[in-house]
């Protein structure tokens, strides 16, 4: 096995020596082996205060994820989008938000600081779980039968019966009073001493090393789904259009049709939303569907969340090719509330074209029924190159590039995720519930008797402990009772 070299250091007082003194054979240098390198790291992972320290780590930068606005699920992966995005927090954050954005402050939750600090926080749980289970399984499995005349002295309940029943006598009452109360029982001898060793629940406090791989299974499926998975809570689908999934799926999405329906108050009553979804042209579900129902198609979940008024929009250049037809989501409220907006980018043209309309309810007399505003912009700028208002049917040429407005439509508004760690979380979550369960309803109770000869027969002392087990005491108080019925004055010596 090869061997790391340090320069010769004297070894910390009071710790163990991890290298070795000097000899001819080292050329005057100390070595580390793997080992005491492993030793070290395995003795940082189950100390208490690292977990401590991951977790606090963990807390401030779910705080700043808090206090920090953060970008849209999603947002990242348009590189185009998030710069538009981070332009729009600019003037509050200022000077500030470029070093924020290196350091991941916008997007926290997926940043590799979150990830790195969730990866280390599940390491030091596996690690401080692994190193409990040996002491757990040696208690519940070969438990210390035998206690000294101290512990009986010092311990929280103790009782002293002398008994009026010679040793062997003691033992039965002893064991039968015990297995009354549904105690396993383990009995060692030596000479003329006898201990009793009596337990219940010998298995409950694994439910606290159930609850640490919990933890363990809830911030794996969290990796899973930050590594894996995502979250699109604004993902617009304009009736007879089809929008790519991206993230990776290679999914997209149709909206054959959408039907909404109101009760008298004028409030919503039900959304419907017929969606087809593909895979490299080939269909991979169809599904209508509704708030509570969604659909799930090639590994992706979409579910029905808001709907609103889209326009179908063609988009020419100046020499008649097609560079963009499609519908149109009205996503964004005007400052006022008057009007919706919609957005195209053209990135080969470095253009931006923005679609205004009167928001539903609302009048705006700029804009009357049955017509929109064109706006376009270079990408990146707040001028715009031309302004127009324009009728269904109607074109106008702005910023180089004929625009027109075919038609009205409605979109479905779907929340689509997919979260390959959802089974992950959902497990540790029962599994968690079913520890706490086991800890706090079935706590483990132990307590060891010794039986030695008296004056007058068997002299019994009975002692435990407890630790968070309020109805302990009465409880043991009770079995002590009813040894000294069955000790005292029932048998003969």
């Amino acid at each position: 096995m090869s061997e790391l070299t340090v320069p010769n250091s004297t070894a910390p007082a009071g710790g163990r020596t991890v290298v070795s003194e000097p000899t001819a054979e080292t050329g005057g240098r100390m070595t580390i082996r793997p080992s005491d390198i492993g030793d070290r790291l395995w003795r940082i992972f189950t100390s208490m205060r690292t977990a401590l320290i991951l977790m606090l780590m963990l807390a401030v930068l779910a705080l700043v994820g808090t206090l920090v606005v953060q970008a849209p699920a999603g947002m990242a992966s348009d590189p185009q989008a998030y710069t538009a995005w981070l332009d729009t927090v600019r003037p509050k954050y200022g000077g500030w938000t470029t070093p924020m954005d290196m350091l991941g402050a916008f997007n926290i939750f997926s940043s590799w600081w979150f990830k790195g600090i969730i990866v280390l926080l599940t390491t030091s749980i596996l690690a401080c779980s692994v190193n409990r289970f040996k002491g757990l399984w040696k208690t519940a499995v070969h438990p210390r039968t035998r206690m000294t005349a101290v512990f009986y002295d010092r311990a929280p309940h103790s009782e002293r019966i002398d008994a009026t029943v010679a040793t062997d006598a003691a033992l039965t009452d002893v064991t039968k009073t015990f297995k009354s109360h549904h105690f396993r029982t383990v009995v060692e001898r030596d000479g003329d001493e006898i201990a009793v060793y009596a337990d219940r629940f010998r298995w409950a406090p694994f439910g606290t090393l159930a609850a640490h791989i919990s933890l363990v299974m809830i911030l794996v499926g969290a990796l899973m789904g930050s590594f894996w998975g995502f979250k699109n809570a604004e993902f617009a689908v304009p009736v007879g259009s089809t929008v790519d999934v991206g993230n990776g799926t290679g999914l997209s999405v149709k909206a054959t049709s959408f039907s909404d329906s109101y009760y008298a108050s004028g409030a919503p009553s039900d959304y419907a939303a017929d969606l087809v979804v593909y895979r490299d042209g080939q269909q991979v579900g169809a599904q209508t569907i509704r708030v509570n129902q969604p659909l799930e198609a090639g590994g992706v979940t979409f579910y029905q969340s808001f709907f609103g008024a889209a326009t179908d929009v063609i988009v020419k250049d100046a020499g008649g090719a097609v560079l963009f037809d499609k519908g149109v989501p009205l996503l964004f409220s005007s400052n006022s509330g008057t009007d919706r907006i919609g957005q195209i980018v053209l990135p080969d043209k470095g253009l931006t074209v923005l679609v205004v309309a009167a928001a539903s309810g609302e009048v705006d007399p700029a804009i009357k029924a049955g017509q929109v505003q064109f706006e376009v912009y270079k990408t990146g700028t707040s001028t715009p190159l031309g302004i127009q208002v324009v009728n269904q049917g109607s074109s106008a040429s702005l910023g180089g590039v004929d625009v027109t407005f075919a038609r009205e439509r409605q979109f479905t508004g779907l929340i689509v995720s997919r979260d390959p760690g959802a089974i992950f979380v959902f497990g540790g979550a029962m599994l968690l519930v079913a520890g706490l369960f086991l800890v706090f309803f079935f706590p483990s109770r132990r307590i060891w008797t010794r039986i030695v000869p008296g004056p007058s027969g068997a002299e019994v002392r009975v002692g435990a402990t407890s630790r968070h087990d309020a109805t302990f005491g009465p409880d043991f108080q009770k079995i002590v009772s009813e040894m000294q019925r069955s000790l005292v004055g029932t048998h003969s010596a």
